[in-house]
């Protein structure tokens, strides 16, 4: 794609009833190659707290961390819709920090959504936001930055009283501002119906084939993670063995005195070396 996808295309995906495909994606050589293809939509997610750090959750992700992630997506990709997900503590605190950090990404990241994990406690920060200017995805369902205060996730509304909640929160944080809603790890049933009662676009991760698009991070489609990975989550190739096999071979050329050869080394301009030569005598 030659031309930055903007909101209202996504809007207007919804509204024709095309899928909305997104990438999390946390770096600039990998966003680089996602916008050679058909994405319309990339997700700098606080899950490079895992992905890239090691962390076993997304609460050690910072603010300076997530700006200069997304700020080399959006080098790498100029022409996708670029969301920015505001980590642990940078909304929580108030209004005032919220719309802040918020404008930090579109400021100095260029963002064009800001990505709020949203109860029904920040009803008020989805407002602050989107009234200073900025579109709001909000995400509801499961919500990783709540890890510390439920323990473990689980799938959610998968019952009708569940259910009933998660759609009245949905349709709440429409009616604050947000411009369009990530549903994570959501019985497919519900998921749904918030799609075709919402008149903003819902991204789906986890959350059945309903949505108006999908959502997967990188590393989980080109087959780079190992171990367990979330039930949704499908893998489209196996760089994983593939890269093992890259640094063994190139480890075994080194080994060997193969690598680097005349090809891949820098040479002397023809008759230099004679007369280095010549120069290190008088030097003796």
């Amino acid at each position: 794609m030659d031309t930055k996808t903007t909101i209202a295309d996504l809007l207007a995906a919804k509204r024709q009833n095309r899928k909305i495909v997104a990438v999390s994606c946390y770096d600039y050589t990998t966003a680089k190659l996602i916008s050679q293809t058909e994405v319309q939509m990339i997700l700098v997610g606080d899950s490079a707290a895992q992905v890239m750090l090691g962390f076993d959750s997304t609460l050690p992700a910072t603010m300076d961390f997530m700006v200069a992630i997304t700020a080399a997506v959006r080098r790498g990709a100029p022409n996708v819709c670029l969301v920015a997900d505001m980590p642990f503590l940078s909304y929580q605190v108030g209004k005032s920090e919220a719309v802040k950090n918020a404008g930090r990404f579109a400021a100095e990241a260029g963002a064009q959504m800001i990505k709020i994990e949203a109860s029904g406690a920040y009803l008020d920060v989805i407002k602050a936001v989107s009234d200073a200017g900025m579109a709001v995805m909000a995400h509801i369902g499961i919500r990783p930055q709540s890890i510390s205060k439920i323990g473990r996730f689980k799938a959610e509304a998968t019952t009708a009283e569940m259910a009933l909640e998660l759609i009245t929160l949905a349709e709440q944080m429409v009616y604050a501002g947000a411009s369009s809603l990530l549903i994570e790890g959501t019985a497919a049933e519900v998921a749904e119906i918030i799609t075709k009662r919402c008149e903003v676009p819902v991204i789906g991760c986890g959350s059945g084939p309903s949505c108006d698009g999908q959502i997967l991070i990188a590393p989980d489609i080109l087959g780079l993670t190992q171990g367990p990975s979330p039930k949704f989550a499908k893998s489209y190739s196996n760089l994983a063995n593939r890269t093992i096999e890259a640094f063994n071979e190139y480890s075994r050329e080194i080994q060997a005195g193969q690598y680097p050869d005349k090809e891949h080394s820098y040479h002397m301009k023809a008759g230099e070396l004679g007369r280095l030569e010549e120069l290190l005598k008088g030097k003796l």
